[in-house]
């Protein structure tokens, strides 16, 4: 995936975000730190540095949502992550239910919260920051 195909499926998924540009993408992705974990429809943005692992984003275009594609892609990220770290760390929006769903059930637990990180239009909302151990 280009860093343009990368900025629409994120505007896709996140229509109610702030979704990332694709120099945003490029710029990520010139990092050697950063890796791209792709399948059709969707994506996983990581970085892995000393022992840690961190979930950038993941994206998976609405029209193909609820299909497996976010969970096979959050198993190969966190595979592929294994061989350089231990640890994994994201966050996410308190409000967003199925993606909370989905990093339990890959092993993530809430460590932390960042009060009023998210702005959306109306509000702000928390962040839940999240740690799973790597498979070994």
């Amino acid at each position: 995936m280009t860093p343009g195909d990368l900025a629409t499926l994120h505007h896709a998924a996140f229509s109610a975000d702030r979704s990332w540009s694709a120099q945003e993408f490029r710029d990520m992705l010139d990092s050697p730190h950063c890796h791209l974990t792709d399948a059709p429809h969707g994506f996983a943005l990581w970085r892995a540095v000393a022992g840690e692992a961190e979930l950038l984003t993941i994206a998976t275009h609405p029209d193909h949502q609820r299909g497996g594609i976010a969970a096979c892609l959050m198993t190969r990220w966190m595979t592929t992550a294994s061989a350089s770290a231990q640890t994994a760390f994201l966050e996410v929006a308190a409000d967003n239910a199925p993606a909370i769903a989905l990093y339990e059930r890959h092993g993530f637990d809430l460590i932390a919260r960042r009060p009023g990180y998210y702005s959306r239009p109306t509000s702000k909302i928390d962040a839940l920051v999240m740690r799973a151990p790597l498979p070994a």
